[in-house]
């Protein structure tokens, strides 16, 4: 019956309908209980059970209609159909409408059996007033039960949708972040092997006439470098198809591979000079550790396409207690003049990151995202008697 509400409202219609025939029928069969003829008491039965039908899709219609065609029914005491029927609509109002309607429909079923008492009293009024009105009490109570059950299934509803609304929208930012990370990852990767790639084609044009052994060497760079990089790439390609199978991943890069990444970028043409404190790569866990190398990673790659020919590259590592400091300068050939101050002293790591005012592409926002991830402080700028700088602090939390 809840799957097909029609249908069971249907069944009561007709239940009604069938007891008011029979009450009809048996009442012919007595001659001293007047009754009309057939032809009238069969359409007003049926029109009295017949709003029923739809006294869910629109209930207060039904029910007025029900309390208009009642008053001939009762009147010429066609059967119980009416009194049965007042009951359920004061029900249905109440569930289905709410407590107000339910009460102005209460009070005007009230009015009219009142009037028809008044009318036409029979000798036992008041054992019928009693009934009426333990039988409205009774209806009114199950109707405050059913509309207080159905609010409450239609909040479980409303709650329900709205975790699988906040569900989804969690699941699309999780999505999203994981493709920003992807994006950057692929940034940092083309973005270095590329620069590598065109400075030494440059190189190797320029000496493939003069030093074949010097073109010769530029030209195994790029073809290790892009070996590397369609690696690299491939693997974070297979991150996006991977449908959760076992299949072995490249690892990652981390600090430990700073001294071969220093290395590509002196075949590249820029010396790089490398200085990692004592045990300052010791037990990183692996998140800072990838950021560190891929802060160094796009701080060199910067300086091998915006340093000029000629540039010296620096690379500090240092460990100071439970933090990490990076810092990448070079002297961008020697001709850059300082344009700001000296950078001011950096914040710990207990404060909050500062907000960069320097512009720059994906390469500095990805920078800027690595070091705020974990808690750090990132400075770029003109360092201090020319040149650019990158400096990085990252807090280290080390497992107890």
């Amino acid at each position: 019956m809840r799957a097909h509400p029609m249908a069971g409202d249907s069944f009561i219609a007709v239940a009604l309908l069938l007891t008011d025939l029979l009450f009809f029928v048996a009442a012919t069969e007595t001659p001293e209980v007047p009754m009309p003829p057939w032809y009238v008491v069969l359409p007003l039965d049926i029109a009295m059970v017949a709003p029923l039908v739809f006294r869910r899709k629109a209930t207060l219609w039904s029910a007025y209609l029900l309390l208009l065609i009642g008053i001939p029914h009762s009147a010429l005491e066609l059967g119980a159909a009416s009194a049965f029927a007042m009951m359920i609509s004061i029900y249905s109002v109440l569930v289905y409408v709410g407590r107000k309607q339910g009460l102005l429909y209460l009070l005007a079923t009230v009015v009219v059996s009142g009037l028809q008492l008044w009318i036409d009293t029979p000798e036992d009024v008041w054992i019928l007033a009693i009934i009426a009105l333990f039988s409205t009490a009774l209806c009114w109570t199950l109707g405050e039960f059913a509309g207080a059950r159905r609010a409450y299934h239609e909040e479980v509803e409303a709650r329900l949708h709205l975790l699988e609304t906040e569900r989804d929208q969690a699941t699309r930012i999780a999505v999203g972040e994981e493709r920003g990370r992807i994006a950057r990852e692929l940034h940092d990767v083309v973005a270095h092997a590329v620069s590598v790639m065109v400075v030494q084609a440059d190189g190797a044009s320029y000496a493939v006439d003069g030093n074949p052994e010097m073109a010769k060497r530029a030209l195994q760079t790029i073809s290790e470098t892009g070996r590397g990089a369609l690696a690299e790439l491939r693997r974070l390609l297979d991150v996006l198809r991977s449908d959760g199978d076992d299949e072995p991943r490249v690892p990652q890069p981390d600090a430990t591979a700073l001294t071969d990444l220093a290395d590509r970028i002196r075949q590249a043409g820029v010396p790089v000079t490398l200085a990692i404190g004592p045990e300052a790569l010791a037990g990183l866990p692996a998140g800072v550790s990838l950021g560190v190398y891929r802060i160094v990673q796009e701080s060199l790659t910067n300086t091998l396409k915006h340093a000029g020919q000629g540039a010296q590259a620096e690379v500090v590592v240092r460990r100071e207690a439970d933090v990490i400091d990076v810092k990448v300068t070079d002297d961008g050939a020697g001709r850059a003049k300082q344009l700001v101050p000296a950078a001011t002293k950096v914040a710990s790591h207990t404060a909050p990151p500062r907000k960069l005012t320097v512009p720059g592409g994906n390469g500095l926002i990805g920078m800027r995202e690595r070091a705020n991830v974990f808690g750090g402080t990132l400075e770029v700028g003109p360092a201090p008697g020319g040149g650019w700088q990158v400096h990085a602090r990252l807090p280290v939390r080390l497992a107890t």
